[in-house]
Formats: C-alpha cells, sequence, structure tokens
C-alpha cells in the first residue's frame, strides 16, 4: 500500500509518470490487440453515428495538441522532456527518439508529457537540473504550464472563426418564421396562417426577432382583434385575427403557433475575426462559472438522486459530450460539431487552470506563489508535500465526478 501510494503521490506532482524506460522493447501481441481495438472501435464508431465519430477525433486531436502545447514550449525553452503519451495507466506501447518515449496508454482520459524536475518532490539525476522545470524562471514556468489550456483557447479561436466565415454565425435572421402547421382550432389556423409564413407585422409593429412576437402576443388581450401581416411566397399578405385564451394562462391571449427567428447568419471573415474572439471570451466567462457548477458535491449528489438530473448542472463525461455532438451533427452537420468541440476546448481550457494540483492551474499557482516567496538572492521552493492531501482530495472528487457522469451519460443519454 505505502508503494503504491509514494507512486500514486509522485505522478501527481510531477504531473504524469515519473518512471522513464528509454529504449522499452514492446510487447508486440498487446501492441498488436490495443491498436486493433482502437481501429476497431474507431470503425464501428464511424459507420454507427458519423457524426460522433466526427467529434471524438476531434476531442482526441485536442487532447493531442494540448500536450503538444508543454511539449513544445517545454523543450524551446531548455527543458528536459523524457515522455508524450496518450492516455494514462499501464503502458500499451512506446517507441524512443532521442531522450523522449513517445506511445500510448491504456486508460483514455487524456494525456501528458512529462517534464523533469517539477518540484521538490520530484527527484532527477542531478546532471539533469540545470534543465529541470523547476530551475527556470517564471516565466518560463508559467508559459510551459499554461501552453495546454492557451492552446484550447487557440483552438477554440479558430473553429470559431472558420465556421463563422464560412457557414455563418448563429443568430438572429430578422425574420419569425412559422415553424410548423398552426394548432388545430387555434386563431392563427382560423384566420389563415400556413407553416412557412413569416410574420412581418402585428397591430402596425414590424417584428424582426421571436421575442418581439411573442411580446406583442401577450402584450393584447384575449378577443381582440389584430390585423397581422404575413410573407408567404414572396407577397405580403394581410389577415385580420382574433386572438384567443392561452390554454396555460386564460388571461394571457392566444395565437397559436410555433416560431423561430434563429440560424446561421453570413458574415465577412473581419467580421467574423471580431465575433470569434467575443464569443470566446463569453464561452470562458460561463467557463468559469461552469467549473464550480460541475466541483460542487451537492450538485453531484442531486444528479444521483433525482429522477431526472438537470442538465445544466448534472456532471457528465466525454461519452455525454459525444451523444450531444451526434446529436448536434445530425441537426446542422459540421458546423454544429465544430461550434461544440470549441465550447467543449474553452471550458476544458478554463477546467485545466484551476488552481489546485493535479490541474495544470495547480502548478502555475505555485510557481506563482514562489515566485512572490523568492528575493533577489534567495529562491524559495514550495513544500508541495503539504499540498499532496489536498491534491488527494481533488483526484477523489474527479474520480467520482467521472463515475456519476457515465453512470448519467449512460441511463439518462443526452439529447
Amino acid at each position: 500500500m505505502s508503494s503504491f501510494y509514494n507512486k500514486f503521490r509522485d505522478e501527481i506532482v510531477a504531473g504524469g509518470d515519473t518512471t522513464d524506460q528509454p529504449k522499452r522493447i514492446n510487447d508486440k501481441r498487446t501492441s498488436l490487440i490495443a491498436g486493433s481495438s482502437l481501429i476497431g472501435l474507431l470503425v464501428w464508431l464511424g459507420v454507427s453515428s458519423p457524426w460522433t465519430f466526427v467529434f471524438v477525433v476531434g476531442l482526441l486531436a485536442s487532447v493531442f495538441l494540448h500536450e503538444m502545447g508543454h511539449f513544445v514550449t517545454a523543450r524551446r525553452t531548455g527543458m528536459k522532456v523524457t515522455q508524450f503519451f496518450m492516455g494514462f495507466g499501464p503502458r500499451l506501447w512506446s517507441m524512443q527518439r532521442g531522450e523522449v518515449e513517445y506511445g500510448m496508454r491504456a486508460l483514455p482520459l487524456g494525456a501528458f508529457v512529462r517534464i523533469v524536475g517539477m518540484n521538490n518532490l520530484d527527484e532527477c539525476d542531478p546532471a539533469d537540473e540545470p534543465r529541470a522545470y523547476r530551475a527556470q524562471s517564471y516565466p518560463k514556468r508559467l508559459l510551459v504550464i499554461t501552453a495546454g489550456s492557451l492552446m484550447h483557447g487557440i483552438i477554440a479561436l479558430v473553429l470559431f472563426f472558420g465556421v463563422y466565415a464560412t457557414s455563418g454565425r448563429y443568430s438572429e435572421t430578422g425574420d419569425v418564421l412559422v415553424t410548423s402547421p398552426p394548432a388545430a382550432n387555434s386563431p392563427a389556423q382560423q384566420s389563415g396562417v400556413v407553416m412557412g409564413d413569416v410574420v412581418r407585422e402585428i397591430d402596425g409593429i414590424v417584428i424582426s426577432t421571436r421575442e418581439q412576437f411573442v411580446e406583442q402576443i401577450v402584450s393584447k388581450q384575449p378577443g381582440q382583434i389584430v390585423p397581422v401581416v404575413v410573407e408567404r411566397a414572396g407577397k405580403r399578405v394581410s389577415l385580420s385575427v382574433t386572438l384567443g385564451n392561452n390554454p396555460v394562462d386564460t388571461s394571457l391571449a392566444y395565437f397559436g403557433v410555433a416560431s423561430w427567428s434563429l440560424d446561421y447568419v453570413q458574415v465577412n471573415p473581419i467580421k467574423a475575426v471580431g465575433y470569434a474572439t467575443q464569443d470566446l471570451v463569453v464561452t470562458a466567462g460561463r467557463s468559469v462559472v461552469g467549473v464550480f457548477v460541475v466541483l460542487n458535491p451537492i450538485n453531484i449528489f442531486n444528479s444521483v438522486v433525482d429522477d431526472k438530473a438537470d442538465p445544466a448542472t448534472r456532471p457528465g463525461t466525454v461519452v455525454g459530450a459525444s451523444q450531444l455532438g451526434g446529436e448536434i451533427g445530425r441537426q446542422d452537420g459540421l458546423k454544429g460539431v465544430l461550434l461544440l468541440l470549441a465550447s467543449v476546448n474553452v471550458f476544458v481550457g478554463v477546467f485545466n487552470m484551476f488552481p489546485l494540483l493535479p490541474f495544470d492551474g495547480g502548478h502555475a499557482a505555485i510557481a506563482t506563489y514562489e515566485r512572490f516567496r523568492s528575493r533577489r538572492n534567495k529562491t524559495y521552493r514550495a513544500d508541495v508535500g503539504k499540498m499532496v492531501p489536498v491534491a488527494t482530495m481533488v483526484v477523489g472528487l474527479l474520480a467520482m465526478l467521472l463515475v456519476v457522469g457515465l453512470y448519467l451519460d449512460l441511463t439518462q443519454p443526452i439529447g
């Protein structure tokens, strides 16, 4: 038990496996089985749910690019990198190139890059100390440890821009479209409204959004006769509608149609840059709030005991996100999947900067604390051992999130 805890502790504080295996000889049978299983799974996913496949491949690419951010910046700033792995746990396959071991591991829960000498508990060869993470200047350490989250931001910005510049941005179109046949015996049906009509005016007021449409209806009285102008096949049609009583609240006026005014609106590349930047910032702000929602143990507990977990607070996993990606793909195609992938990248980037180990934000917080405590002639080193109990609790919470999220994704599929 002691050896297991020590290994667990070392991997938390080091940000990955501390056991380097240069010139590793692979078990060909294990590699063949693992590789065939992975390819088989991807083929099955591609056949059964192509849009889910696209989303999953996008997630894998995002994880890889996250680690590439750490890898490239670490090597460019003179740090020693010894491992680059997709996945955690036991090695399935690896190869040695120079001083770096590249490979795959059994648990597809992320990836990691091993940089030697992350802190005072991460022992390394004295000859490697000048290239250790802890031996570098604060700006270099901060750049390397935040590079993964910065990469998520860059991915999201590129995806937002790409979709907006090619397919448009989902926003108000200026047309309030009747999206389904009017309700039976409703005022809309009796007045001659049909699916596909575009509502242009109500009682002389120009209508350009669904919100305006609803506001105009509820501002009237049941039984009131209201002139309505709709556009049908390019021609304006004037109708006289006698409003009814809303079935839910009889004190409110009732029209009887489903409507929508949002769609992908084409924008030029200059506006696409502005919108992409704006949505990146807005999504990041929402993600900050989302981190505290996700990590709230009360929300985790309520999600399990409630008959129907609240979609706004329930934890989720890559299984649920992939389900959602497949559903959005069927509705909006590639642009919808890419926008969801952009939002997921923003959330993961923000989540990863939570200032506790084992997150990258925990290492950034330690580097910042050491910088403030250091003096001109004396470099301060934080005792990371004191943070291990809290880090262990965080890992336990993450494990709980994974189990509960997977349970909900399987029993209450999204979409």
